[in-house]
């Protein structure tokens, strides 16, 4: 299972899943481009500024137990380990290719951060066992069905008072940003997107029992949305 979560020590780590061998889509759409996928990031997407804001948002509090649903090669959960040094840190990915980067990543720098093999409709952790999740451009890639799924388990996972921010696709506001999501829809079955595009995210995240929900800014051309929401202290 590659360099990931040898350990399981904290109580994020405990009923664990095997994921099994479900298709999932690689982060650039195709396996043989995945070696590329942080120099493109850093290129064109301005990755750490706009992950920046999204870690700004989180409000993050030391000794927080916060997980990255879809972590990729691990860049987000690595930059706020490294501003959080006293927060605990988990990044989930279904693909073992990419979590060897994040693995080697975190090896190189000294992290803290672990990374499990996972699907985020299937989260291998305890009801209410973390404070913040975190998504950056993972629900589009997901089905209709799936991201509900990948919804209701990043509710169950939190904590109450517990927050769930996204960095994702939202609908197009301009010519300019439906001539910019084009790109997305070439790298994704455009089906996937469809929930995005059509400005649908908020209505799904509040379905599956989330409260005050924000959309917080926008980046990137103003193509992905920022969101903030929360799991009600009670229900």
């Amino acid at each position: 299972m590659t360099k990931v979560a040898t350990e399981r020590t904290n109580s994020m780590h405990s009923h664990h899943h095997d994921p099994g061998r479900r298709p999932f889509v690689p982060a650039l759409g195709h396996r043989f481009l995945t070696p590329f996928y942080d120099p493109l990031l850093r290129l064109h997407l301005r990755e750490r500024q706009w992950k920046g804001r999204l870690v700004d948002q989180m409000r993050i509090e030391p000794g927080q137990r916060i997980l990255d649903v879809g972590c990729g090669t691990g860049t987000l959960a690595l930059m706020i380990q490294e501003r959080w040094p006293t927060a605990r840190v988990a990044g989930i990915d279904p693909d073992p290719q990419i979590l060897d980067i994040a693995g080697g990543k975190a090896e190189r720098t000294n992290s803290a951060v672990r990374f499990d093999l996972a699907y985020a409709d299937r989260l291998p952790y305890q009801d209410s066992s973390c404070d913040r999740v975190v998504s950056s451009l993972v629900l589009h890639h997901l089905s209709h069905e799936t991201k509900v799924l990948a919804l209701r388990e990043a509710w169950r996972v939190l904590s109450p008072g517990g927050e769930l921010h996204i960095a994702d696709i939202g609908r197009p506001t301009s010519a300019l940003t439906r001539v910019v999501v084009i790109p997305f829809r070439l790298f994704d079955d455009s089906g996937t997107t469809e929930d995005n595009l059509a400005g649908c995210l908020p209505s799904l995240i509040e379905d599956a029992g989330f409260s005050e929900v924000v959309e917080t800014g926008r980046v990137l051309l103003r193509v992905v949305c920022l969101y903030r929401a929360v799991r009600p202290r009670v229900t």
